[in-house]
């Protein structure tokens, strides 16, 4: 793409003049054919789409028609078509006309944008190039989901492909740094900028070495975090590093990057071959001397895995079984049984502050990683290593909206409860076990009552000391404000 900013704000003017946005879309195709489309299934989008100027672009960018050239003379009013064809944007092919990129419209639930990448390979009909530059995908949404939104002053962007995270970052961070290996993404990251009045400090470079020396609030990462042999067949997955080392390396330089207090939240992926996934993230972390909550979304079986990334690169039936045999050999040779995935958040520690590390995985269908989960769990962290276990017993406490869930096997006398578990819907993490007193606590944390009085009550009715019974429930107390279970009251 070689446009300038005079034509590329003239190429926005017209799109948005047509309604070229997410709402835009939903109300010309309708639920369910907007349902669909986000589904992959795009002929009945090709249905309801007419002649109409928004209908030409839904035409156009979003399903990879051809379209008449009389038909974008009416859309491309302000920028000529001739310039969008010489940029890169068009291509012209018997009298129709047919999109060479991907542009398409999204949203932060706030704020309107438009997002230009390559066209996937079920558009373009053929591979992937090997400089292919991502659109807006599953793992890059669901890093935009889980970003803490505190405002800072600096960001980095690390691996930006098409600007997807920098355009998230742009509401709440003064100054943003994106790099990238790929000369084509940082181009197109600066079309998307472009395109919706922004403007970042784009570098070339690999991991950290276009910024070299400097300090940041926030860093964010989407990178080519795939698994494999070290192949680099596509930028945008591969990182031309064997295994999961590229992962190792950013987790383990980062906190020379921040600065104290920042975050950073990267998405990475890990082998695990036998025993617990947890114990090579920990390695990572051992020596970093950041505290980090670590969740595995997915644990993935190497056929699948393969597939999943075969799948998007648009290759023949023969490259496909070539590529995947070989990829499960090197899965084999090397021992690897799965391949985790998930979301490795850090934060450089206070002054004089050992870092705690906790791992986890997600379990229920209703948990997410979100930016106000990932920020509640730092605050709810810092709290209990700022407060003593006296401190904490005349805290007056609220228990969190739970449910209890109880296991009952059926036995000669009904059903006999062999368990119980207090859980915080979708909360990673955010279960404990409970028995009859700890059960008790938390029905009784209202916010209105000291806990150390709490217990006091629960010691007398049980026929126990109160300081025994608060030595044993305190570190259960610990855990259930860790898991967002029990909170301050205010």
């Amino acid at each position: 793409m070689t446009l300038g900013p005079v034509v590329i704000d003239a190429l926005g003017a017209d799109l948005r003049a047509a309604g070229y946005t997410v709402d835009g879309v939903a109300e010309l195709l309708g639920a369910d054919v907007h349902a669909a489309l986000g589904r992959g299934v795009w002929w009945p989008a090709l249905r309801v789409t007419g002649d109409d100027p928004l209908s030409t672009l839904v035409r156009l960018f979003l399903l990879g028609a051809q379209v008449p050239r009389g038909h974008l003379l009416e859309v491309f009013t302000r920028v000529p078509l001739d310039a969008l064809v010489a940029g890169g944007v068009l291509e012209l092919a018997d009298g129709t006309v047919r999109a060479a990129l991907d542009i398409r419209p999204h949203s932060d639930g706030a704020r309107d944008f438009l997002v230009v990448s390559d066209q996937d390979a079920a558009l373009r009909g053929a591979p992937l190039r090997r400089d292919h530059v991502l659109g807006i995908g599953g793992a890059s949404m669901s890093l935009a989901r889980a970003v803490i939104r505190t405002p800072v002053r600096r960001a980095l962007d690390l691996g930006t492909g098409c600007g997807i995270q920098a355009l998230h970052l742009d509401g709440h961070c003064e100054q943003i740094v994106g790099t990238d290996t790929n000369e084509r993404a940082l181009k197109l990251a600066a079309a998307t900028a472009r395109l919706n009045g922004m403007s970042w400090d784009l570098r070339s470079g690999s991991l950290f070495e276009p910024v070299e020396g400097e300090r940041f609030d926030l860093i964010v990462s989407n990178p080519p975090f795939v698994v494999g042999s070290g192949a680099s067949d596509y930028i945008y997955r591969d990182s031309g590093v064997a295994g999961d080392d590229l992962c190792r390396s950013l987790i383990e330089q980062v906190g020379d990057y921040l600065n104290p207090g920042g975050t950073a939240q990267i998405m990475a992926n890990w082998i695990v071959r036998e025993g617990d996934w947890r114990d090579r993230v920990r390695d990572w972390l051992a020596d970093t001397g950041l505290h980090a909550w670590v969740v595995q979304r997915e644990l993935a079986d190497p056929v699948s895995y393969v597939s999943l990334w075969l799948a998007d690169a648009g290759e023949s039936p023969d490259q496909t079984a070539r590529r995947g045999g070989a990829w499960l050999d090197w899965f084999t040779e090397q021992g690897v049984t799965g391949i985790g995935m998930g979301l490795i958040c850090l934060r450089r520690p206070r002054d004089g502050e050992a870092p705690e590390q906790i791992l986890e995985e997600i379990t229920g269908a209703d948990e997410l990683v979100t930016g106000t989960e990932v920020e509640a769990f730092f605050a709810r962290r810092d709290y209990l290593r700022d407060t003593s276990d006296e401190a904490l017993l005349a805290a007056r406490l609220s228990t969190a909206p739970v449910f209890l869930e109880q296991q009952s096997l059926p036995g000669p006398q009904g059903w006999q409860q062999v368990g119980a578990a207090v859980r915080r819907p979708g909360g990673p993490g955010a279960v404990i076990g409970v028995d009859e007193v700890l059960t008790a606590l938390l029905a009784g944390c209202r916010g209105e009552v000291p806990l150390g009085a709490l217990i006091a009550l629960l010691a007398a009715h049980h026929g126990v000391q109160a300081d025994a019974l608060a030595d044993a429930a305190l570190p259960e107390v610990r855990d259930a404000i860790g898991r967002g279970i029990l909170y301050q009251a205010r």
